[in-house]
């Protein structure tokens, strides 16, 4: 038996998705991840932002990882690093926030009293990420 908040829900749906749809560009999780997370080190262009001069250590070319693997995106390497369970020297000690535990901080503060997954929230947007760079890569 069909509820009668159904219906107009749906149709609500379909109007919002229709007129979003026409009106903006396409959503690039990724792209967004990367700009509001490494753009200020890895630059807009992957090869270096504007805390370059400040940093110890330069930043790798993002573009060029593909490359120094073999031709191959070296995606597991690439994910433990942004999770933070693969130390990187330029990235300092512990004590700078690890994005995968910073990811599940800005969820439970999303999510105050929704019940979710935590670890599937992490796991989005940290492959949202990979796969924004693994576009970008020197072919």
């Amino acid at each position: 038996m069909e509820e009668n908040w159904i219906k107009p829900m749906l149709a609500t749906a379909l109007l919002v998705t229709a007129t979003t749809g026409v009106a903006a560009e396409r959503f690039d999780l990724g792209k967004a991840e990367y700009e509001s997370n490494c753009v200020l080190c890895h630059g807009a262009n992957l090869r270096g932002g504007a805390y370059v001069d400040f940093l110890k250590v330069t930043p790798p070319d993002l573009t060029q990882l593909a490359r120094r693997n073999g031709g191959v995106f070296p995606f597991e390497r690439v994910y433990n690093v942004i999770d933070g369970r693969h130390e990187v020297r330029g990235h300092g000690t512990r004590d700078m926030p690890i994005w995968g535990k910073d990811y599940q901080v800005r969820a439970a503060q999303y999510y105050v009293d929704v019940p979710y997954d935590p670890e599937a929230y992490v796991r989005t947007r940290i492959l949202a990420l990979i796969d924004y760079l693994n576009r970008l890569q020197a072919r």
